[in-house]
């Protein structure tokens, strides 16, 4: 799945196909603001300017939205790459070509491109916190609908780790799927009797005796959920007495205050929903000049 987030394939995924579906959304039937003020024709260089201190993160994505509406539309001309920290008032790109598109695309291009920068920012922040640790901050299915891949790109890009791309990516046991089955053995019985060999089956317990129920069933990866970091610790060092190679991974409620007590107490994974769902946009401007005038502020 992550070979859909090198950016050299972008042409050929589905990502492109969305963004003209966003476009449309955006367009209707026409950008009348642009088309009654501005001649056509006119060409112009737009500045991306990060006015906080940020990841940068969408930067092809937003060559996108313009390639989308002129084909001609060249590259984003910048020294920085997805995954640069860059300090408040940087202007870390420019794009030239004809104006109207660049107006056009304006407000898609900064909103990918300030969610991606968001999530980025803030999974860099989780990646610093857990540093020293044998923990990795992965994030959840708590994504945007229809933003779902660009928002586990803009997790990597952070420095953290994606968790399912989807319900069909590998087996996850929670409480209601327990509820249902009967029980954890028997929700772990039956995936084992129904899913390949190749897919690992995680299951979300609560309390110790579930714990012990889930290893012995045989779990491959068990997910403590929503204990403090102590009843964290020790149900690792139960697990770990019972099975040193089962994964162990931390969900409820994980901050950046509290996230390197749970990488301490000893879990392999911790999985954050706010790296998605509560990520703050970037404040990202994209400031237009025509080319006369833009040539002449240089002079």
């Amino acid at each position: 799945m992550l070979l859909l987030f090198d950016m050299n394939l972008l042409e050929n995924s589905d990502i492109l196909a969305d963004i003209g579906d966003f476009l449309a959304e955006d367009i209707g039937r026409g950008d009348i603001t642009t088309q009654s003020t501005v001649p056509a024709g006119v060409r112009g260089t737009g500045k991306f300017l990060a006015k906080e201190d940020l990841v940068i993160c969408g930067l092809q994505v937003a060559e996108a939205v313009f390639a989308q509406l002129d084909p001609e539309s060249p590259e984003i001309d910048t020294n920085y790459k997805d995954g640069d920290f860059v300090e408040a008032g940087t202007i870390f790109g420019t794009l030239s070509g004809f104006a109207d598109v660049l107006l056009t695309g304006e407000r898609l291009a900064l909103n990918l491109m300030q969610r991606m920068s968001g999530i980025a920012t803030l999974s860099k922040k989780f990646a610093e916190a857990v540093e020293g640790t044998n923990a990795k901050v992965v994030d959840t299915r708590k994504t945007t609908p229809g933003l779902r891949m660009l928002e586990k790109y803009a997790v990597t890009v952070g420095g953290c780790k994606n968790h399912r791309f989807g319900l069909d990516d590998g087996v996850l046991i929670k409480d209601n799927h327990i509820e249902l089955a009967g029980g954890v053995k028997e929700a772990i019985q039956s995936a084992k009797e129904k899913v390949g060999h190749l897919h690992k089956i995680e299951i979300e317990i609560s309390n110790w005796a579930q714990l012990r129920e889930a290893i012995e069933a045989g779990a491959d990866i068990v997910m403590l959920d929503n204990q403090t970091p102590e009843e964290t610790k020790k149900l690792v060092e139960m697990a770990r007495s019972m099975n040193p190679n089962v994964l162990l991974e931390a969900s409820g409620g994980m901050n950046l205050e509290n996230v390197r007590s749970y990488a301490e107490a000893g879990v392999d994974l911790i999985s954050a929903g706010m790296l998605t769902h509560s990520a703050r946009a970037m404040d990202i401007s994209f400031k237009i000049k025509t080319i006369q005038e833009s040539a002449l502020r240089a002079i």
